[in-house]
């Protein structure tokens, strides 16, 4: 009648060892069998036979070795078992463990958070805005506007000089122009670049923001 030796395991996520207690086994009559789902001990009348295993392992890569003491078992766990298994053995109608896997779902850093830093406001495009402009920026003729001349004329003017200018240009008219309430225009954005264009309105009159 065979008989169960004493025996005790720790775990991995990748591998299980299994410490057999078996004294002064004798290596060339230990004899251990792997199976995916098993492992089998036996040594003289001592036996251990452990199925089916909580997961899976892959027998070319599990080993053993016989020591003084113990035999110790390492069985490598197959990547779609890894993980801790917790146990030994299941039950036959048990499944056998699986590897979980955890994937965090990273949501994009809006860019304008990124560029006017934590709970500040996002800055305004003035590239976009300088495209919105030129695409109007073509002078209109007496044929297609009525009122092409006086006014008109002075904003043809303008039109041009913004569509011939460079782009920090650009951007420094329409910063000014927009932030002051139409009352500036420059064209210097290494100054206007650096802080918001005040409203200069017109000597003896008061600038009133409506609504």
């Amino acid at each position: 009648m065979s008989a169960t030796p004493r025996h005790e395991f720790y775990e991995t996520d990748e591998r299980l060892t299994l410490s057999i207690f078996d004294k002064g086994a004798d290596p060339a009559e230990v004899s251990v069998v792997f199976t995916p789902d098993s492992l089998t001990y036996k040594h003289g009348e001592k036996e251990l036979h452990l199925e089916p295993l909580a997961g899976t392992i892959d027998p070319s890569k599990s080993e053993y070795t016989v020591g003084k003491v113990k035999v110790e078992v390492r069985l490598h766990k197959v990547p779609e078992s890894q993980g801790r298994w917790a146990k030994l053995t299941r039950d036959h109608e048990e499944a056998p463990k699986v590897a979980v896997t955890n994937s965090i779902k990273v949501e994009p850093t809006p860019s304008s958070s990124v560029a006017s830093g934590f709970g500040a406001k996002p800055r305004k495009n003035w590239d976009k805005v300088t495209s919105t402009i030129l695409e109007g920026s073509k002078e209109k003729t007496t044929e297609e506007d009525p009122n092409a001349g006086g006014d008109t004329a002075v904003n043809g003017f303008f039109q041009k000089l913004f569509a011939d200018a460079d782009d920090d240009t650009k951007r420094a008219m329409m910063k000014s122009f927009s932030e002051s309430g139409g009352t500036t225009l420059s064209t210097n954005w290494a100054e206007v670049g650096k802080e918001k264009v005040t409203v200069k309105p017109p000597e003896g009159s008061e600038w009133k923001r409506w609504g």
